[in-house]
């Protein structure tokens, strides 16, 4: 909701801005512009920082299985070179 809120905001002043006729500016007006300018922005700029970050809402997460019965057997296998014998966990 925030962050629609500053974005119309911000058009708003943009279209605002542009619509507007203003006389051509002289030398004081020019740095009075960019010093009102630099301010809004360090306002708008420190709301926009401070503001919390937009997570999802809460997420449902589901109980895992209980575990399957599961044990461990002794396997043979033949390696190229002789029979070997290797635990191997089994369930059903």
């Amino acid at each position: 909701m925030k962050k629609t809120l500053v974005a119309a905001l911000t058009v708003a002043t943009v279209a605002g801005s542009l619509v507007t006729a203003t006389p051509p500016a002289k030398a004081g007006d020019v740095g009075a512009g960019i010093a009102a300018g630099l301010i809004g922005g360090a306002i708008v700029g420190g709301a926009i920082a401070s503001s919390r970050p937009a997570y999802g809402g809460p997420v449902y997460i589901a109980e895992p299985p209980p575990p399957a019965p599961c044990y461990w057997r002794r396997e043979r296998y033949w390696d190229g070179y002789g029979w070997v014998s290797r635990p191997v966990r089994v369930c059903y």
